[in-house]
């Protein structure tokens, strides 16, 4: 890194909560704003007002995971005036209102905890516990079927503690009573834990009705190209299906000639969480005297 780009960077982050403009940047670095804003464009093809923002709104997403502060306070630590202007901008980057992404991101690979970030793949988002570990993009020379795989790979420093995610979500309106099939080809290399497809169906308040990570049927360590399969049903009273490729610690996994459809009720299920609750059939020690 050049030194104009980590004397912005180490200025920006250092003052991500304080109320800095594109002009206070251009001040500490030593150029005029015309200039600044040329050179700073070129080093990082966006403004310093964008990169502000995106930071800003990045810091707002660990926070609506990692605490419990309102969503209106958490507005106003990240330089907004009104909940309002927050929501827009928030959903902008990160496709889902403030409320439902910390609701959605609760419930992802068994309640642990991560953000999500935009991807370079059209409709395919990240999502982490520590999203700088991990990146995802379009590989053109590792390739199951046509031109091009999406990967995602887990960098030095990915632990096996924490996880990421190449995710999409979906309407469930068109599938609802319906059983529906994942499948995806996926090929693995120097995996330090183990990756594997994930589906969850939730409800309009985003409790999770089915779900399926792979968990009981990990792949591991270096893999060919092979196919890999999930198949849920999708309640009458559900909203969302989210979807993905999930890895845990370092390597890379790349995923081609995916699948989503309608099957028959025939084709079994693989959900491997229970979301059955253990009901009696009828009120149980009414007076409080059983033993």
């Amino acid at each position: 890194m050049d030194a104009f780009k980590k004397a912005c960077i180490t200025y920006m982050e250092a003052n991500l909560n304080q109320a800095i403009e594109a002009e206070d940047v251009a001040k500490n670095s030593g150029y005029s704003l015309f200039h600044f804003h040329r050179k700073f464009m070129q080093a990082f093809q966006l403004s310093a007002t964008d990169y502000l923002k995106r930071r800003r709104l990045a810091q707002a997403a660990n926070l609506l995971f990692h605490s419990e502060e309102r969503i209106i306070d958490i507005a106003f630590i990240s330089g907004f005036d009104s909940q309002e202007a927050f929501t827009r901008a928030f959903k902008k980057i990160y496709k889902l209102p403030p409320g439902r992404y910390r609701k959605l991101l609760q419930t992802i690979n068994q309640g642990g905890k991560r953000i999500m970030n935009a991807t370079p793949i059209k409709h395919w988002f990240l999502a982490g516990d520590s999203p700088h570990l991990y990146e995802a993009g379009l590989d053109s020379t590792v390739v199951h079927q046509g031109k091009q795989a999406a990967y995602l790979r887990g960098m030095n420093g990915s632990k096996d503690t924490v996880f990421g995610t190449l995710m999409q979500e979906i309407k469930a309106d068109n599938y609802l009573g319906k059983r529906v099939q994942l499948q995806a080809f996926i090929k693995t290399k120097e995996l330090s834990d183990f990756v594997g497809l994930w589906m969850r169906v939730d409800n309009k308040t985003g409790d999770v009705l089915q779900f399926d990570n792979m968990y009981d049927r990990k792949i591991t360590g270096d893999t060919n190209w092979n196919v890999y399969t999930i198949v849920l049903d999708v309640p009458e009273e559900s909203a969302a299906i989210s979807f993905g490729l999930l890895m845990t610690g370092r390597g890379t996994a790349w995923m081609d000639s995916l699948s989503f459809q309608e099957v028959s009720t025939k084709v079994p299920t693989t959900h491997n969480m229970d979301f059955q609750l253990d009901l009696a059939d009828q009120p149980q020690n009414l007076s409080f005297e059983e033993e």
